[in-house]
């Protein structure tokens, strides 16, 4: 199943940066300007696909931080680093469920439009609660409701029709268990935002 994802978004990943308006690209930019980030930090973008967030966060983070993106599709982390050749981008072809870090290694996570194609959604959770730091912040975020996703997929059909986020009381039954805390989530028309904290 896992490798009908992988060959599913490398056959997407010459086309995907043509799939987001320009009004998606101004609501993103909109939300990033919300998650606090702070010159310095150090940020892994879990499912970074093409690197859409790559920019809006380099510039933010400046030359003393980074921005590490991860996704297990070669083809869109190979794009993300053609797209984004800057010495403070980092782009590694690795799995969610496995990140190729040591334990408290980055001050921030998000997954943009990623969270429903991960493998193991709990084992994800474990491994972004092992490489982040403490009272590092996490942000799942969509730019449409859970049920909008959920519909989507299911019309899609193939490998992402079973892909969603879990119900609201699952998601934070999960956190949870991976040791996050002060769990917020926006879930409407348009969004989907989940904020967990790191404990550790």
């Amino acid at each position: 199943m896992h490798d009908k994802h992988q060959q599913f978004f490398d056959s997407l990943a010459a086309e995907w940066d043509l799939m987001f308006t320009a009004e998606d690209l101004e609501l993103l930019n909109n939300i990033v300007e919300q998650l606090n980030v702070q010159k310095g930090m150090d940020i892994i973008d879990l499912g970074c696909g093409t690197g859409i967030l790559f920019d809006m966060l380099r510039r933010k983070v400046g030359d003393e931080g980074s921005v590490t993106g991860v996704d297990f599709s070669f083809e869109m982390a190979q794009k993300a680093l053609r797209n984004f050749p800057f010495p403070n981008i980092n782009v590694v072809d690795a799995d969610a469920i496995s990140l190729p870090f040591a334990d408290s290694s980055f001050d921030m996570a998000v997954a943009f439009a990623a969270f429903p194609h991960f493998s193991n959604q709990q084992k994800a959770l474990d491994e972004t609660h092992r490489v982040l730091k403490k009272n590092s912040k996490l942000y799942i975020i969509h730019l449409i409701s859970s049920r909008e996703l959920t519909e989507m997929h299911q019309k899609i059909g193939g490998v992402l029709a079973g892909d969603q986020i879990p119900p609201e009381d699952k998601l934070r039954k999960m956190f949870e268990n991976s040791k996050f805390k002060d769990v917020i989530i926006e879930d409407h028309p348009g969004l989907f935002l989940a904020i967990a904290t790191n404990s550790k």
